[in-house]
């Protein structure tokens, strides 16, 4: 099968139109068509390459791009808060107070950061399909595809170097191998103040418009040095201009796109509501906590973060889903598509497999709520939980033939795992007893206090008691640790007798069997979306991008602004709006600036563009891809959606959604003027170190 078989898959539902926007398009396999009848543009082999080469994935998720010949690369500062966080200490808050380099010898190394830069894209769908027995089972089927994908990125990684990693596409349509090369010696280089990095807050995320500098400097290292880039985006300090075609290079985490309405369904009713539960009670409990002093405040800053961020998008698709229009659109899609199967000999598998993934569906979502918290964590929240079960599975994998292993401990992925699981991060124990002894209180209160599970857990114990047990009697926190057992293999980590690791081996059982059921479900879903691919081929012709993966995908669209109740709103905001709106709030948080902002107003031109919105269609996972205009250069970064683009998810609207972004004259005019970053400035825009 090749990959032109499976490209269809989006046509018959919500398809790209000639007058939208949408797609997030593979790099080998770019809208060259819709590009030139809607744009009159052509982006050639080589343009393609230049931005894929120069875009860069962030492991801990997020996007960046390569901006200087050594090695210097942008993202956002809320991509890089799990990094700065992970730096800062009581006395230097990187995250709170920012920081710039004034030279290389000050640029301070990360702790456990990875990029990845891909180099290459390989179709293996015949090679993986080929691997699966005819009418095998389920079980069987998964397992002979495990095995071949774990096979194809072993000889990649042994062939190449690279890391190598099988991606499905077309939810089990095709897949196609990426190799990346990594960087693990990464140094911060810049970063802003938090209160102008998210300007607004809470109250502004997702609004628009916006007044953020949401921008962080970073610099790959190889052997001590400054990586030599040869694909690096040439940095304009005019910036994006209104009405002009722009271009997105990132890494989307995930989208839905693709699901049929029993999937949809499902999340509607239930993965979602239980999703944002789960979030507003960890936002509240870490709400408090950060109240009651500074420190507790600093150290909850990026996961509170992250969860208030969640929170508002997956309110913002939930509301999409509840939207009979969309909802509407996607039942219509679907039996118009039936009907057209219908009757039709040769597409009975086709019309078959939408009833299989239904029942695939339904047996997910009954185990859902223990796989959640059993497989998926939510019941022991803690750094140290997640520790202890990767040491205990890791010894219990690494034993297998690489093929039989669970995905994550496969050889492909050896050096990445090991890269984060010796991390020597922060890990504070007061932070860990209150979330763990929250997750076992919602534990209980899910499954009954009576579940034998349960009371196994809790071993007789409160919730808080026992948490303090497990977090103050464990010792996977010490690095050395944690190394002498994962060398030590599972004999090593049997004689530890470390509570937690016990704790994850009481649970392990369960948490495997629910993980087999629902992997052998999603392969019956991936047979069952193939089938629907081919006869949409061939009903249909072929057209269209897969599903998001967290892989490197090319969007477009044109800087353009949008009505919203009755009103107008400008594509551009301006650092002169920055301060009419910190006025008109009174300066009251978060709503208030940084010291230097108000010290250095004189001296910036009010009238540079600070953030813009465009039609290019993003999603989580965007954030940090570079904006480039025609010429390949570096004109804004992505940062943020509006509310309106939250249904994103499901279904693409340019009517007013909107992607959001730093212009790049705003960044060139605070470096220089606000910060004082003249150095930096200077790389920005020769594209190399001075001398």
């Amino acid at each position: 099968m090749t990959k032109n078989v499976f490209s269809a898959l989006l046509a018959c539902s919500l398809s790209v139109s000639a007058l939208a926007d949408e797609g997030m398009w593979l790099f080998n396999q770019p809208p060259r068509q819709i590009l030139k009848d809607r744009h009159q543009f052509e982006p050639t082999d080589a343009w393609m390459e230049h931005l894929q080469k120069a875009s860069v994935r962030f492991n801990s998720g997020g996007s960046g791009g390569f901006v200087s010949e050594d090695g210097l690369l942008l993202s956002n500062h809320h991509v890089a808060a799990d990094a700065l966080q992970k730096i800062s200490t009581k006395e230097k808050n990187y995250l709170r107070d920012g920081f710039s380099a004034k030279s290389l010898a000050d640029e301070v190394k990360c702790l456990d950061l990875e990029l990845n830069v891909l180099q290459s894209i390989e179709d293996v769908t015949a090679q993986v399909n080929a691997a699966i027995p005819k009418d095998a089972a389920p079980a069987a089927a998964f397992a002979a595809r495990r095995k071949v994908m774990a096979e194809i990125e072993k000889a990649s990684l042994d062939k190449t170097g690279l890391r190598s990693d099988v991606v499905t596409l077309w939810q089990g349509g095709a897949y196609h191998l990426y190799r990346f090369k990594k960087y693990t010696d990464v140094r911060l280089a810049f970063a802003p103040e938090s209160q102008i990095a998210f300007y607004g807050g809470d109250p502004d995320n997702f609004e628009f418009p916006r007044y953020d500098l949401d921008i962080c400097f970073f610099r790959a290292y190889e052997n001590g040095k400054p990586a030599k880039i040869q694909h690096y985006l040439k940095f304009s300090t005019t910036g994006a201009k209104d009405g002009e075609l722009v271009f997105v290079s990132g890494h989307p985490g995930r989208t839905s796109r693709l699901l049929t309405v029993a999937e949809l369904e499902y999340l509607r009713d239930q993965g979602l509501p239980f999703r944002l539960n789960s979030l507003k009670r960890t936002e509240v409990l870490l709400e408090a906590w950060s109240a009651r002093s500074e420190e507790n405040a600093r150290r909850a800053k990026d996961e509170l973060f992250g969860v208030k961020n969640s929170r508002k998008a997956l309110d913002g698709r939930l509301g999409g889903l509840l939207d009979p229009s969309l909802m509407g659109e996607k039942v219509k899609a679907e039996a118009d598509f039936k009907a057209k199967l219908a009757g039709s000999a040769e597409h009975e598998a086709a019309l078959a497999a939408y009833d299989k993934i239904a029942a695939a569906t339904k047996t997910v979502a009954a185990q859902a709520t223990r796989q959640n918290f059993l497989e998926g964590g939510l019941g022991f929240s803690s750094d140290s939980f997640g520790i202890a079960r990767t040491l205990l599975r890791a010894g219990d994998e690494r034993s297998k033939p690489n093929g039989e292993r669970l995905r994550e401990f496969t050889d492909g992925g050896k050096e990445s795992l090991e890269f984060s699981l010796f991390s020597e991060k922060p890990i504070h124990d007061d932070l860990e007893i209150l979330t763990l002894t929250d997750s076992l209180t919602f534990l209980a209160g899910q499954f009954g206090g009576n579940d034998p599970l349960v009371q196994k857990v809790l071993a007789g114990k409160s919730p808080r008691e026992r948490a303090v047990e497990l977090i103050k009697g464990t010792k996977v926190r010490d690095v050395a640790f944690r190394k002498k057992l994962y060398e030590g293999g599972a004999a090593a980590v049997m004689a530890a007798k470390d509570p937690m690791i016990e704790l994850a081996r009481l649970i392990d059982a369960e948490a495997r069997a629910l993980r087999k059921v629902f992997e052998e479900q999603t392969e019956v879903k991936q047979q069952a979306q193939a089938a629907i691919a081919r006869a949409r081929n061939a009903l249909l012709g072929t057209a269209g991008y897969p599903d998001a993966t967290f892989t490197l995908r090319l969007s477009f669209g044109v800087v353009k602004g949008y009505e919203e109740d009755g009103k107008q709103i400008p594509a551009m905001t301006t650092l002169g709006g920055l301060y009419e709106r910190a006025s008109e709030m009174n300066r009251k948080p978060p709503f208030d600036l940084p010291p230097l902002w108000e010290k250095r107003k004189s001296k910036l031109n009010l009238k540079t563009p600070f953030n813009f919105v465009s039609t290019a269609d993003i999603i989580g996972g965007n954030s940090g891809s570079p904006v480039v205009n025609r010429a390949g250069e570096y004109v804004g970064i992505i940062f943020d959606g509006n509310l309106q683009s939250l249904p994103a998810d499901y279904a693409f609207s340019e009517k007013q959604g909107r992607a959001t972004s730093v212009h790049s004259a705003a960044m060139y005019e605070a470096l220089t003027k606000v910060y004082g970053a003249k150095t930096l400035a200077a790389e920005l825009v020769t594209g190399k170190l001075g001398k």
